[in-house]
């Protein structure tokens, strides 16, 4: 049998087990993104979550996008794959820089889907006309090696610290990923840890950095990234907040996160 159906037949007969014999409740909560960021699909702010603890600038919380729960697509704009589903981006506010000006920031990309149905992520500097200026980096599921650049898509023109971003296995316990949180597809789930991405913008101008996620090939085992630390010349973008973080009501033991991972995917 094919494994795409294979994986949709197991499905399946998890939910149903999951509806009669289990049931499920669960609200995605989060705190909102800061005052001037827009946001399409599935974005927030938290706290210490999960795999994915503060990063190192000691900021209170950090910003992320994540497939689950979005209706939105979000294909990468220089160089999509092809069979991308449900996504989301975050862009910044528009902001001025001179050539020369160096754009940092910190990520760390968390996937629960592995071999097969690789989902990817991506940062990019636009100009305030929309215009792609330069893909910062990819970064897409991999069994083994580094995930940056993610397989079939373009190299990244930021300098990242660590240069190798090989994924920390496991299935990855964050409550962005809602049902997926605690699951796992087959080699290369997992999360990167806090990466810096370091870009030198080459011309004065105005211009606003996005980061999307999206689901490739299906909308099962959902993927996500955060973000934080976001400097123009060692300058903050836009306000800094500092919100109480909020968490997702999560199922109370892996038996019914499983199960009710996969009743979601069913009804997609």
């Amino acid at each position: 049998m094919h494994i795409a159906s294979s994986r949709k037949n197991y499905c399946r007969l998890l939910a149903v087990l999951a509806i009669v014999g289990l049931g499920y409740s669960g609200t995605a909560l989060a705190d909102p993104i800061p005052v001037g960021w827009t946001c399409s699909g599935s974005c927030g702010t938290l706290g210490a979550n999960g795999v994915v603890p503060l990063s190192p600038i000691g900021t209170s919380s950090y910003e992320y996008v994540t497939t689950y729960g979005s209706s939105s697509t979000a294909p990468l704009p220089s160089g999509a794959l092809g069979g991308e589903t449900n996504g989301s981006t975050l862009a910044t506010p528009i902001f001025s820089a001179t050539a020369g000006t160096a754009l940092n920031f910190y990520f760390n990309y968390v996937t629960s889907d592995g071999a097969g149905y690789a989902d990817y992520a991506w940062a990019e500097l636009f100009s305030s006309t929309n215009t792609p200026v330069a893909l910062l980096f990819t970064a897409r599921t991999e069994p083994s090696g580094s995930i940056v650049p993610g397989t079939g898509l373009p190299d990244p023109t930021a300098t990242l610290i660590p240069s190798s971003v090989p994924i920390i296995s496991g299935a990855p316990t964050w409550s962005p990923l809602g049902d997926s949180s605690g699951t796992c597809w087959s080699s290369g789930c997992g999360y990167t840890g806090w990466v810096n991405s370091n870009y030198t913008i080459a011309a004065a101008g105005n211009y606003y950095l996005e980061v999307g996620v999206t689901n490739w090939d299906d909308e099962a085992y959902d993927t996500g990234l955060a973000l934080d630390g976001v400097t123009v010349g060692g300058n903050p973008i836009g306000p800094s907040p500092t919100p109480e973080p909020s968490t997702l009501i999560l199922l109370g033991s892996a038996l019914v996160g499983g199960a009710s991972a996969i009743k979601r995917r069913l009804l997609r």
